[in-house]
């Protein structure tokens, strides 16, 4: 398929209607207070294998838990709530809290940060800095996580090269994915998950199908532009990330600009590990060997993912 016609069935795809989207691998707890100091939990949502099988809960000192039930007598629920086994099978946990008086509160767990604070009430007195840690490491770890993104910029390094243009090609990709991100987590881009994932795999297949030969096409040329169009789609597949992780009200802003800080921290350190291991190739001259089976690799591995994303789209 051409370029042209490629990128005009892209601009239709953004047109269709949304649904769900790229998927992390999340665990969900929800507490609620049944009587003064007295909470009912339980685990809501999971992947395949149940969270209690993997995680296990810490609560706070002055509570005592016995089966499903958590009894805080006067205190309330105040003091530290640890997640533990964060890490492993799942990447994060969301822990939502609901007080009688109609109040809640959402926290996002991470390896790095396992603990929530609560303070009795729906009072959300985190810091910034502690939400900007928390969702830093949930984009590094959903970039490093998401085998489609990494294979896109991995076929924009075969493209372009390590070249003064592949600055220029990495900006435009983070400025389009970090506009689309920030548009769909603020509700203004609602769009249907099925069609953006197919095509995020078709942007992999056309990049890696434009770096095997040499001809002059619009993507040598302008290999930005090419890189901005398909970010755009990319953000979107983000942006489905983080909605089933969910964005704190007390500090929306910054969690969503961390987590998209996350993102491109990963994707740096893709970049600068695709370098090195560039570097020794080349010096024993294995890199050429390599380049070809690499990028059919690549291509037929998004070929597989184009087809089986498509036929989502109409089930």
């Amino acid at each position: 398929m051409r370029l042209a016609t490629f990128l005009v069935a892209l601009l239709l795809g953004l047109m269709l209607p949304r649904a769900e989207a790229h998927e992390m691998t999340m665990a969900e707890m929800e507490v609620r207070e049944v009587s003064a100091g007295d909470f009912f939990w339980q685990w809501t949502a999971s992947g395949n294998v149940p969270a209690s099988d993997e995680l296990s809960v810490t609560w706070p000192a002055d509570c005592t838990a016995k089966d499903n039930v958590l009894h805080c007598g006067e205190t309330g629920l105040k003091g530290e709530i640890r997640i533990n086994g964060i890490g492993a099978r799942y990447s994060a946990a969301i822990l939502r809290l609901h007080w009688r008086d109609g109040g809640s509160r959402a926290f996002t767990l991470t390896s790095r940060q396992p603990v929530a604070r609560v303070y009795g009430a729906a009072d959300d007195r985190r810091d910034a800095w502690e939400v900007a840690t928390s969702y830093v490491t949930l984009g590094v770890e959903h970039i490093l996580s998401g085998l489609d993104h990494l294979l896109f910029v991995i076929g924009l390094l075969f493209l372009v090269g390590f070249r003064r243009q592949l600055v220029v090609t990495i900006t435009a990709f983070t400025v389009a994915h970090s506009l689309t991100l920030a548009l769909s987590a603020l509700g203004w881009l609602t769009l249907r998950p099925p069609p953006v994932e197919a095509t995020i795999a078709l942007s992999i297949m056309l990049v890696a199908g434009e770096a095997l030969h040499t001809e002059q096409t619009l993507s040598r040329r302008w290999p930005a532009l090419v890189a901005f169009l398909f970010g755009l789609m990319h953000g979107l597949g983000f942006a489905g990330a983080l909605a089933e992780i969910g964005l704190p009200q007390q500090h929306f802003l910054v969690a969503l600009l961390t987590f998209n800080v996350g993102v491109e921290i990963g994707q740096l350190l893709v970049v600068g590990s695709a370098f090195v291991l560039y570097r020794l190739l080349a010096r024993t001259g294995r890199f050429d060997w390599l380049r070809t089976p690499a990028l059919y690799g690549i291509g037929a591995l998004a070929g597989y993912w184009t087809i089986a994303r498509t036929l989502a789209i109409f089930s």
